[in-house]
């Protein structure tokens, strides 16, 4: 389950919660990737992004009180050839669009992320949003997403 390149990426994880990034640190390596550092909020997100120079950056969408779609977006604008792979516990993969603006090459669950094809995202013009369909997409009777229940998607600016 290692990546097919001789020289994976070097990943930066964001994520609020030291659980997550604890247990993504373990299946990147488990899957050959090298993790070059972590952060746990917006801000040292860019920071660490600046310091670090990785390849790739896993990103939650939910930061606290920040928005990982702020986040994709600036670092995307300061490192056009970052690829930034979103992440959540919550299912926002109808959110296609949302995901491209921001900068980013798509979106896993946090659940699937140990089977997810990662390089396909982290590969040099790798994937937008390639992804298998919700259940919601399979099985109109299941669990709402987040365009059925009308929340918004939280953010500081507003911009999204």
């Amino acid at each position: 389950m290692s990546p097919r390149t001789p020289n994976p990426p070097r990943v930066l994880i964001v994520d609020d919660q030291p659980s997550f990034r604890g247990m993504a640190r373990k299946v990147l390596e488990w899957r050959g990737y090298v993790v070059a550092g972590e952060a746990d909020s917006a801000a040292s997100a860019i920071a660490a992004a600046q310091r670090l120079a990785p390849d790739a950056v896993l990103l939650d969408i939910c930061l606290g009180e920040d928005s990982g779609f702020d986040v994709a977006c600036a670092l995307t604008q300061a490192r056009p050839g970052l690829a930034v792979l979103l992440v959540s516990s919550i299912d926002y993969r109808r959110c296609g669009p949302l995901v491209r603006e921001c900068g980013a090459r798509g979106f896993v669950l946090k659940s699937d992320l140990a089977c997810a094809d990662l390089e396909d995202f982290w590969r040099p013009g790798g994937a937008s949003v390639r992804r298998r369909p919700a259940r919601s997409e399979r099985d109109p009777r299941s669990a709402p997403t987040i365009q059925s229940t009308g929340k918004m998607i939280p953010t500081k600016n507003k911009k999204w």
